[in-house]
């Protein structure tokens, strides 16, 4: 391990050797390009204040401030793209761009100017680093910190941006749920169910075939025959409220109306959704709204229950009420029980 650490700081020192170089010739090269603009872009101002009576030399020179500004930017954002690239490739720090760069124009144009002095002053100091590594480290760090301080997003732009890497996040975990449920349910019905259906028939067969056998084997048979439709129900019911077809045939307004008809008490649904939320979010609205209904039925000594589920921009409102029920975990006495769920809509 000892012999580990100065191996460690010597390729730490010459890699800091490595980007200090080429921070000289990228601050250098940045500068002469710029410098040539500025040089080109503050004479043809002086000319233009200076005065002159021919019109042909004043359009010229306004046209050439006109085009200078147009050509600024561009050369900006080009020198910022090799600066991170230098960056990248000498100490591997990744910079992202700024979504909207000309934002960030005079940020960029900051750097880039104050990248010709810390250019020649690392270029200078790179004959010191190997007897000095201390001060390779802090050249390194100060180096890419205002990178990312005046090249990177700002903060508002960093947080929109990681924002939209997490709803896209949730949109694939969403997608891959979505799918291994789907798959599931296609094993469990290609698979399970139909040798169950297989199962129930030959016990059926079995239990016509020996009806004069001895009561002890008929009710065996009667009691399998039995206990195999009864799983198959299950297995079907299963099935159905993992993916219930009603709900990508016709959509989720008539799910849950399927799911309403069959709760064991009175159930008030509204549903107003004027425009359809993508298939994984319409399956955990079903979900929830089946859910929250088994749970009243268990629970809640409730009367009926109220189902309302709502589209407010891209967010799906799910609300369930048991009237006159009680649930211990968040109701209070003597009700309403209310479960709310706002699902993000992707359509």
């Amino acid at each position: 391990m000892a012999g580990r650490k100065p191996l460690y700081r010597d390729l730490m020192t010459w890699r800091a050797i490595r980007n200090a170089l080429a921070g000289l010739l990228a601050g250098v090269a940045g500068g002469v390009l710029l410098g040539v603009l500025i040089v080109i872009w503050g004479v043809t101002l002086f000319t233009l204040a200076s005065g002159t009576d021919d019109w042909e030399h004043v359009a010229v020179y306004v046209g050439i401030v006109l085009l200078i500004m147009a050509l600024t930017p561009w050369l900006v954002h080009g020198l910022s793209a090799m600066q991170r690239s230098r960056l990248r490739a000498t100490l591997g720090a990744e910079i992202p761009a700024p979504v909207r760069p000309l934002g960030r124009t005079w940020h960029q144009l900051a750097y880039h100017l104050l990248a010709v002095p810390a250019g020649l002053a690392g270029g200078l100091l790179a004959v010191l680093f190997p007897v000095a590594p201390w001060l390779a480290s802090r050249f390194t760090q100060a180096d890419e910190g205002l990178a990312r301080v005046l090249l990177g997003p700002g903060r508002p732009e960093s947080l929109a941006q990681r924002v939209e890497t997490l709803a896209r996040s949730r949109a694939d975990l969403v997608a891959a749920a979505d799918a291994e449920r789907r798959r599931i349910e296609r094993d469990l019905h290609d698979g399970a169910q139909q040798r169950l259906v297989s199962l129930a028939m030959n016990l059926g067969m079995a239990r016509e075939r020996f009806e004069a056998e001895p009561e002890p084997v008929r009710q065996a048979l009667a009691a399998a025959h039995d206990e195999a439709v009864l799983a198959l129900t299950e297995l079907r019911e299963f099935i159905r409220g993992l993916h219930p077809a009603v709900l990508s045939d016709r959509g989720l307004d008539a799910a849950l109306s399927g799911l309403a008809a069959r709760a064991p008490l009175p159930v008030r649904l509204r549903v107003d959704v004027p425009k359809p939320a993508s298939p994984g979010v319409e399956a955990v609205a079903y979900f929830i709204v089946s859910e929250a209904l088994t749970n009243v039925v268990k629970h809640a000594q409730a009367t009926r229950a109220e189902v309302s589920v709502t589209r407010a921009g891209d967010v799906l409102c799910i609300t369930v009420t048991a009237v006159d029920g009680t649930l211990s975990i968040d109701s209070p006495p003597g009700g309403p029980t209310t479960i709310t769920a706002e699902l993000p809509c992707e359509s």
